[in-house]
This record gives C-alpha cells, sequence and structure tokens, in this order.
C-alpha cells in the first residue's frame, strides 16, 4: 500500500470529523461561521482539529471542554 494512500485516507477521516463537528460542537460551529466567508471553511476546521490533536499527542494531555462562561450584565 503506498503512502499516500494512507494520507488521503487521513486527510478523509479528519474531513469527515470536521464536518460532524459543525453539527455537535458550539466551538467548531463557531470557527466554521468565521471562516465560511474566507472560503475552504470545512477543509480549515479539519487543519485546525488536527493542529489540537498533534498538541495534546505533544504535550500529553487530554482535551477538556469547557464552555464560554456568561458575565452578569
Amino acid at each position: 500500500m503506498p503512502a499516500a494512500f494512507g494520507a488521503r485516507r487521513l486527510l478523509r477521516m479528519f474531513y469527515l470529523s470536521a464536518l460532524a463537528s459543525v453539527r455537535f460542537c458550539p466551538l467548531s460551529r463557531a470557527f466554521y461561521d468565521r471562516k465560511r466567508a474566507e472560503g475552504e471553511a470545512l477543509l480549515a476546521l479539519a487543519r485546525r482539529r488536527l493542529n489540537v490533536l498533534w498538541a495534546m499527542i505533544r504535550d500529553k494531555r487530554c482535551f477538556h471542554y469547557s464552555p464560554p462562561v456568561a458575565l452578569p450584565a
């Protein structure tokens, strides 16, 4: 199996992950909406998810989602 085949499968996995996260993750949806005006928003989101995963592996940390806290007016 050529290396390019594995790279395409990995790219597809992150693309599908980004597609699902737009529907179910508010942080991903906000990022997607910001990038949508610039074009290629889904690929930018997939790249961002890859960068986050790489940082988690590099720093040996788990992902913890903490929703934004609304401050009283």
